[in-house]
């Protein structure tokens, strides 16, 4: 069996993955907070688990895995959304509203996540709304969890809210390495008078009659952040489970806080055993800001034309522990490449089973870039069939995906046997044939680049088929 290795964020190591049990690996990956579109940052940490789970199934088996991935749906921004609505106007309650909000948000995530090939989360192999858990339907399970953490001396109430004692957990900070003082200097803490320690944080607050609210025995009120994904990840995948992830931004405090909760509530048991954490997103090599005007959704890129393949293309050739640095320039070279790799690959069935060098660059931490090179020398080799298994592994190349390249299938094949006739002549040193190739394509509009694993080619604006049409009849390759 091949041996899957992961960088710890918990132990900043790289470790051999251990699963618990190997006939059900369980993960949990944070999900969004439902009050508006999924920027492009957004996407990152949904696409590096979905190339883990595609791992795991193929070394495990689909049955063996189950990856549940929450919605948040309790949120003081969808509160403000909502509340926003209620002052422009309508009709609903503010509680509908809320409803309202969030089901739109998650409708539109679907529908982002799926344009990129993210496969939605699923319990033993088996897509289920159970294994994408929405916040207000475990509301009992965060209150048993707040119930229990007083009982045990690791929280407190005071003033309707519920705060956990942050000295209490000794091992507080070792997720992000950092010691309590620490990060009590360097963080914004919420400073309330009820707060014993400016770091202890809200497991529940009070709500007023017209926010969403739960009678509890504080009070109506309703939970906090970090309780949310300890009670869910709890009660669908156990108190103890083989792998959290997210992006870095949720190191601290989310990911530190549930560590916290979750160990202090059930303390013979583990949490999450290996965490994954992506690094952040830039723009042309700057922070993805709406100051900088560069701030832009999964679906600002996919009503710009821009295909949710070319998307994934681009997100997945930098290694996850990297910053990843959207640009127009890497777009249209993944562009370029699927188009090549499409036209290589039409018409034709998979192979059994993918490269073991992809295989073994996957297993390696997810080494997406060393998976991308074992590509590009497949398409060099013209190993079409394995080209088309092996890509599947990384989520492209799928039939569903291939949309926006259909209309393109009897181009991208034209263009195929042009350049496999015009490498045939200059191996026949045939330069006054390759030349006329060569030009022939250019007139066409089509702008080819020779590289050290072969040529990759792009349409230019202007792109006239009937040319390309006329050179293939011309050279009799038609």
């Amino acid at each position: 069996m091949v041996q899957i290795r992961l960088t710890n964020t918990r132990t900043r190591r790289k470790e051999d993955f251990q699963p618990i049990d190997p006939t059900n690996l369980r993960l949990y990956l944070c999900g969004p907070t439902v009050y508006d579109r999924a920027h492009l940052g957004n996407a990152r940490p949904v696409l590096v688990f979905d190339v883990l789970v595609r791992l795991l199934h193929h070394v495990y088996g689909r049955e063996a895995v189950t990856y549940v991935r929450n919605f948040t749906d309790v949120d003081d921004k969808i509160n403000a959304e909502a509340q926003r609505r209620k002052a422009a106007g309508s009709p609903l309650s503010l509680e509908a509203l809320v409803a309202e909000r969030s089901e739109e948000t998650i409708a539109w995530y679907h529908a982002d996540m799926d344009a990129l090939g993210a496969m939605r989360p699923h319990i033993r192999g088996k897509v289920t709304p159970l294994a994408e858990p929405r916040a207000t339907a475990y509301i009992a399970q965060m209150i048993q969890m707040n119930l229990d953490l007083i009982a045990r001396g690791h929280a407190y109430e005071a003033e309707g809210h519920v705060l956990f004692d942050v000295r209490s957990f000794p091992d507080y900070g070792k997720l992000s390495g950092r010691s309590v003082d620490d990060m009590m200097a360097g963080a914004r803490v919420e400073v309330a008078p009820f707060k014993r320690d400016p770091m202890d944080f809200v497991l529940w607050k009070p709500s007023d009659d017209e926010l969403p609210g739960w009678d509890s025995p504080w009070g109506r009120g309703r939970p906090g952040w970090h309780i949310e994904c300890s009670a869910m990840s709890a009660a669908l995948l156990g108190p103890s489970f083989d792998i959290h992830g997210g992006g870095i931004d949720l190191q601290f405090p989310h990911h530190e806080n549930e560590i916290a909760q979750s160990c202090c509530a059930h303390p013979t048991e583990d949490f999450a055993r290996y965490w994954l954490h992506n690094e952040m997103l830039q723009v042309e090599g700057k922070k993805m800001s709406k100051s900088l005007g560069n701030f832009f959704t999964v679906r600002d890129l996919l009503d710009r034309g821009v295909p949710g393949e070319v998307i994934r293309f681009v997100m997945l050739s930098t290694h996850y522990r990297k910053p990843m640095d959207w640009t127009e320039a890497k777009a249209a070279e993944a562009e370029a490449v699927l188009r090549r790799w499409r036209g290589l690959v039409a018409g034709i069935e998979p192979a059994t089973s993918p490269a073991p060098a992809l295989v073994e660059a996957l297993a390696d931490d997810l080494n997406t870039a060393g998976a991308f090179a074992v590509l590009h020398e497949l398409a060099a080799r013209g190993d079409a069939a394995r080209l088309l298994v092996s890509a599947r592994m990384l989520g492209l190349l799928l039939p569903e995906m291939g949309r926006w390249a259909e209309a393109d299938n009897a181009v991208a094949a034209r263009i195929e046997a042009l350049l496999e006739a015009r490498a045939a002549a200059r191996k026949a040193r045939d330069f006054a044939r390759a030349d006329a190739i060569r030009d022939g394509i250019a007139a066409a509009g089509v702008e080819v680049k020779d590289t050290a694993t072969g040529s990759e080619w792009a349409l230019a604006a202007g792109f006239d088929a009937k040319a390309l049409d006329a050179l293939a009849r011309e050279l009799g390759l038609t």
